[in-house]
């Protein structure tokens, strides 16, 4: 894990852009991955842990009909909390994170596992959504979760244009 934060600062940095954060189902596990990293606060601006659908409206801008008409663990809600962050911090990168963890909660259509992460970019690049289905305990999706959140991000921030 640490290597793969110190890649993403190095390419961050050397870009000079910043990353910010949305978290549900990782509950700051991928923040605080960020921040072990010494001289993080160059780069990472922060996050929100919106694990309720009212904080995803009050600190992400996540519409309630879209929160009623396609869930907390969606494609769409993952779009919104991503491009809501971006917004307000008015970082370069953005990241967010919701998912169904479980054990509980699962549903045939939505199973405990799996994940929507949001990546968003400044322009000419788009909001991208990327869907996972993880296996095991609540801790090990939860963890995978956060490793390939963190992939994603390493992924976006070496595609940027210097």
């Amino acid at each position: 894990m640490e290597t793969l934060v110190a890649r993403i600062a190095l390419a961050l940095v050397a870009q000079g852009r910043t990353l910010a954060t949305a978290e549900s189902c990782t509950g700051g596990w991928v923040g605080a991955l960020l921040t072990d990293l010494p001289g993080s606060s160059k780069w990472y601006l922060g996050g929100v842990i919106a694990y309720s659908n009212e904080l995803k409206k009050q600190f992400l801008d996540v519409p309630s009909d879209l929160l009623e008409t396609h869930g907390a663990v969606s494609a769409e809600t993952a779009q919104a909390m991503v491009e809501g962050i971006r917004k307000k911090t008015e970082s370069d990168l953005a990241l967010s994170i919701t998912g169904i963890a479980g054990p509980g909660g699962g549903t045939p259509d939505k199973p405990v596992g799996l994940v929507l992460m949001g990546i968003a970019a400044p322009p000419p690049f788009e909001t991208v959504v990327f869907e996972h289905q993880f296996e095991g305990s609540r801790a090990e999706i939860r963890k995978e979760a956060a490793l390939a959140a963190l992939q994603h991000v390493l992924d976006a921030a070496t595609s940027q244009p210097e």
